[in-house]
């Protein structure tokens, strides 16, 4: 517990953040033009530019944020996206409720689905994907 708290840990957070804004750019840009230029349906949209965001944030987190070294990268990046898959039903979840049962504007409810799973995604990728002394999952 004391990890999580580390000054260490804390800036690893920082930097996962400023790699998921460049990723907020590339989501919120692959979904604007799925959605408005190739009229894609909008949850099929979401899902577009969320994917696309998630394999640029994998290579700018192993590199940067989380320095990784591990010799497998295919099943690094395997764990990275089904963590991300996750985080794309949690996020969703979340943008369907705002949308649909408070009538929030989509937009803006995006913005608050890719706040509640940048949370998911630090902690499972510190704890799954980037831990070199984990012993279980894919392995």
């Amino acid at each position: 517990m004391d990890q999580i708290f580390s000054k260490a840990f804390l800036f690893k957070f920082l930097k996962f953040g400023l790699v998921g804004f460049t990723g907020v750019f590339v989501d919120f840009g692959i979904t604007w033009f799925t959605k408005e230029k190739l009229h894609i349906q909008k949850y099929v949209a979401n899902a577009i530019g969320f994917s696309s965001a998630a394999s640029t944030n994998y290579y700018l987190n192993r590199i940067w944020t989380f320095e990784s070294t591990n010799p497998r990268v295919m099943v690094e990046y395997t764990e990275f996206l089904i963590i991300s898959l996750i985080g794309l039903g949690i996020n969703t979840l979340v943008l369907w409720l705002l949308v649909s049962r408070f009538k929030m504007n989509f937009y803006f409810a995006k913005i608050f689905a890719i706040l509640v799973v940048t949370v998911w995604n630090f902690f499972a990728n510190a704890f799954i994907t980037f831990n070199p002394e984990r012993t279980f999952f894919i392995y």
